[in-house]
């Protein structure tokens, strides 16, 4: 795990129960399981410098580091040309040139010269596209392969989940595993809008908890230490385990935001998307995706002989993560639900889809790869 050296230091924090999480926790969370998009935010929610450096830390941006403040400064300053060059906005140099990044941050949240909201939540918002397309355009100029920027990022979560169980979140059991190349063949066949580009779910984290009422506690903790709320991949959570209102109802400290939200309550009824088809109809979990970041730095020369254009150094790593709890889980390996009969239906539409209009030999029952399990 030498590469874990190049991380920027995270302050330690206390795990947070779901009765002492506001507005900000809310958001975040919200934004995990219906799988939004940071896009439709229209403030953030910092109150102070030491939350915005501890969130830059997150994505990986050492403040400290005068190569990362160059980095970041750099997607600043195209944000800003972006839209004034597209779009003709005005904006104030305050926002454009602030003396320090955190100030952005402080001033998309409302806290500092609240003039400057709107404009900073745009800037922040193309910043926020910016850096994804340096984060891809890293992986396309150095030699890392996907199978080492997999291995990265699991040394990345695992070590995030060994310390959550050493915090005594009660987490039952966690694994990881690689999507084998049949399974991969299988799904970009089985469903229609499938591309290699848009296989999500490669390198994949299973987390069991103890309970119902862990998960919460559990998944906030992993926007804490590893997951920025910002990186949550829009439209890719599959979510039957959790309703959101259901929070709110639940959980009086959440209730009192309900109308302080970005969408109003109704939004996940009224979206309604398709779970996955080829689960059993009392399947239920919570399976969301994210880019994690990642630093490159092991694979890049020091920042000081380093002389790209762009001084990207963190990539972002697209992981699929499923958390459910004990008795759920045991309950979805159960007569429909299990995952037998799960992947019997993903292998009977593959076979009408290659075989319409063709007269196929019947076949042997395929076996079982080796390995963990897959969905």
């Amino acid at each position: 795990m030498e590469h874990l050296k190049h991380q920027p230091t995270l302050p330690d924090l206390p795990i947070r129960r779901v009765e002492e999480m506001g507005l900000k926790e809310l958001e975040r969370i919200r934004m995990i399981l219906r799988g939004g998009s940071v896009i439709e935010w229209r403030r953030l929610h910092f109150k102070t410098w030491d939350e915005v450096d501890r969130f830059l830390r997150l994505c990986q941006i050492d403040p400290t580091r005068p190569h990362d403040e160059e980095w970041v400064r750099h997607i600043l300053s195209d944000a800003v040309e972006y839209l004034r060059r597209t779009f003709d906005y005005r904006v104030a140099d305050a926002v454009a040139n602030p003396n320090m990044i955190h100030d952005l941050f402080l001033f998309a949240s409302g806290q500092v010269d609240r003039k400057y909201r709107k404009i900073a939540c745009i800037v922040l918002k193309v910043m926020h596209v910016i850096q994804h397309i340096e984060a891809r355009d890293l992986l396309f100029n150095i030699a890392v392969s996907e199978a080492v920027l997999a291995q990265l990022v699991t040394d990345r979560v695992l070590a995030t989940l060994d310390e959550a169980r050493q915090k005594g979140l009660p987490i039952v059991e966690y694994s990881d595993s690689i999507k084998t190349r049949e399974s991969t063949i299988t799904k970009l066949i089985a469903k229609r809008e499938s591309t290699a580009a848009t296989i999500y779910d490669r390198t994949r984290f299973r987390v069991i908890v103890k309970s119902y009422d862990d998960i919460i506690p559990t998944l906030y903790f992993l926007t804490q230490r590893l997951i920025p709320f910002n990186f949550v991949v829009p439209t890719q959570t599959d979510n039957s385990l959790i309703r959101f209102k259901d929070l709110l109802e639940k959980y009086s400290n959440f209730r009192r935001y309900a109308q302080h939200l970005h969408l109003d309550v109704d939004y996940e009824e009224r979206e309604a998307r398709p779970g996955n088809k080829f689960s059993g109809q009392t399947y239920k979990i919570l399976n969301f995706v994210a880019d994690v970041p990642v630093r490159l730095d092991a694979f890049l020369p020091p920042p000081e002989q380093d002389d790209r254009p762009r001084k990207c150094r963190i990539t972002l790593a697209t992981c699929e993560f499923q958390i459910s709890d004990e008795k759920t889980a045991a309950e979805n390996e159960r007569g429909e639900n299990s995952h037998d009969k799960y992947k019997a239906r993903q292998r009977t539409v593959v076979l009408k889809r290659l075989s319409r209009g063709l007269v196929v030999p019947r076949r042997r029952k395929a076996a079982e790869p080796n390995g963990k399990k897959e969905r």
